[in-house]
């Protein structure tokens, strides 16, 4: 299917939503695309829990620095004016809620902005614990990047998580292939609809009810 966003553009779309000197960090998987995109006359100054601020986009294989990485062990770039610090310092920016917007991937969001990211809760199951239950009650501001659907095509937009939970009622907005998605008090409203996408395909692919765009 053509239509709607690939990874890129939602992360694209994503960054359009970033305010100007807003202090940002970024989620593993499609989230890190997000440091590609910086509307113009914006700055963003990244920050990785594994130690830095001022994280630039990732480099390209001849300039890449093998001791510039970020928390998920991808090569990036350092800004004129970066900082490097300990571990326990990045987590006190997190905690003591220094970050203005932090960008997550998921396995599912519900309807009042709950996440699960870290386990399916399935016996064997590998998890995956980070630094995202720091940062969703740290952060000022949760946005999460996903697929609106797994690959087995069930919804990963649900009216209750299924999944252990990373945090409850902490997302704002979502960015997926299909449309930009607020949660509200009236649960989930769609804010814009991908190109070549229709909100009957957004209704059929979500696991909760949900609100058209105000124009469609």
């Amino acid at each position: 299917m053509n239509a709607g966003w690939n990874r890129e553009q939602m992360a694209a779309r994503a960054a359009l939503d970033i305010p100007d000197g807003a202090y940002v960090n970024l989620g593993i998987g499609i989230p890190e695309l997000v440091a590609r995109f910086v509307p113009e006359g914006r700055e963003f100054i990244y920050h990785t829990e594994n130690g830095m601020l001022g994280m630039g986009p990732p480099p390209d294989e001849t300039q890449r620095d093998l001791d510039l990485m970020n928390a998920g062990k991808k090569y990036v770039t350092a800004l004129p004016g970066a900082a490097y610090f300990h571990h326990a310092d990045s987590f006190s920016m997190i905690r003591g809620g220094h970050i203005d917007v932090c960008v997550l991937g998921t396995m599912q969001v519900a309807e009042n902005g709950d996440i699960a990211n870290w386990s399916t809760g399935e016996p064997g199951a590998i998890p995956a614990v980070g630094g995202a239950m720091d940062l969703v009650q740290g952060v000022k501001q949760i946005f999460v990047i996903t697929q609106h659907t797994t690959k087995h095509g069930e919804p990963k937009l649900v009216e209750r998580c299924s999944y252990p939970l990373t945090g409850e009622g902490v997302v704002s907005r979502i960015y997926t292939n299909l449309a930009v998605v607020d949660i509200t008090q009236a649960g989930f409203k769609v804010v814009e609809l991908a190109p070549g996408v229709g909100f009957d395909e957004v209704r059929k692919n979500t696991g909760a009810a949900i609100l058209p765009p105000t124009r469609v």
